[in-house]
């Protein structure tokens, strides 16, 4: 027994002292899963870390102006698509995990789709959130499909948010882009403009007001909602019944980032089993990328909702995503309601 104490001990030490320096982390999830894993890494390993949150739209905008002098070092979470294309544009570093082959095959995709400059973390469908109290205030029926959202007694009860600060609202245009069809996709969003009550900059502002009462409904990825469901607030969730899509959240390490050997070990520890229980004990319900890591009931289950055949190369090209949104502030973002 004293031999095992005095391995783990020993083993301990080793990864403290080959983990040590610092590591500059931009982390787009929650605060509270970006801080556990910055603290529970810097305490283990000695390393340093320095932790900045932001949007994933915010995170992309930031290593392009860093491009000439990067000083980050690993780019954790947010949805897939920027980090797809921080990989097209030459930002982040191609490395392939130790860890590759016990991730789900959404997140093996991921690594080779962007040539193993970035990797799937998690997976969390898209859909709604609505608040159960102010619709039975309302005698409505809860949304259960894109069509539904549409009905006159949403109008000015449904937030979003804007597509150029964030990933969720972007993956919101791609797929029903991929599932209506670009000018079908276009001429809903235009009608759903007119119960839209405002574009938040961030993609958890929404359910967020949803459950504080000040909306009735949300655009959100479903881990989202069921987070404030868990925190006591009154909401329930609902994936279109027409299909959705999900974010593919993801890790890339950057090019030329000052502390890339120490940024390597994060990233092999953010993909280990217990690199990637801090989602759950901060209350987050995405499904993790390693196969090991034990499923939480309250996870939704891909395999029992309508997924669509995301096409995460495509719609995480630079040039698409610039077109999608760029349209989409033109059309949409100022029409009258």
């Amino acid at each position: 027994m004293k031999q095992a104490l005095t391995g783990v001990a020993l083993a301990v030490a080793s990864l403290a002292a080959s983990a040590q320096g610092q590591v500059n982390i931009i982390c787009s999830v929650q605060a509270e899963w970006c801080n556990l894993m910055s603290t529970v890494y810097s305490r283990t390993t000695g390393t340093k870390v320095n932790m900045t949150a932001k949007g994933s739209g915010e995170a992309l905008a930031q290593l392009n102006a860093e491009k000439a002098n990067p000083k980050t070092d690993i780019w954790f979470g947010g949805t897939g698509d920027p980090h797809l294309q921080a990989a097209e544009q030459g930002l982040t570093l191609e490395y392939k995990s130790e860890q590759i082959k016990d991730l789900h095959p959404w997140a093996q995709k991921q690594a080779a789709d962007s040539k193993y400059r970035t990797v799937g973390v998690y997976l969390g469908p898209l859909g709604f959130g609505f608040n159960n109290e102010l619709l039975a205030k309302k005698k409505a029926k809860a949304p259960a499909s894109w069509a539904d959202l549409l009905k006159p007694e949403f109008k000015g009860e449904v937030q979003m948010a804007n597509p150029a600060s964030s990933g969720t609202a972007y993956t919101m245009i791609a797929t029903l882009v991929q599932l209506m069809g670009e000018d079908k996709a276009f001429d809903y969003m235009k009608s759903l403009h007119k119960n839209v009550s405002t574009y938040t900059r961030s993609g958890t502002a929404p359910v967020k007001a949803a459950a504080r009462g000040e909306t009735t409904v949300s655009i959100s990825f479903v881990h989202d909602v069921t987070t404030e469901a868990v925190n006591g607030f009154p909401v329930g969730s609902a994936t279109p019944t027409e299909g959705t899509g999900a974010e593919v959240g993801s890790m890339s390490i950057v090019k030329g980032g000052p502390n890339t050997e120490v940024a390597k070990k994060f990233y092999e520890w953010a993909l280990t089993p217990g690199g990637q229980q801090f989602g759950l004990a901060a209350k987050q319900f995405q499904l993790p990328s390693n196969t090991k890591v034990p499923k939480d009931p309250r996870m939704t289950d891909p395999a029992k909702i309508k997924l669509i055949n995301y096409d995460y190369a495509k719609y995480g090209a630079s040039a698409e995503r610039r077109r999608l949104i760029a349209k989409w502030e033109k059309e949409i973002q100022n029409l009258s309601r």
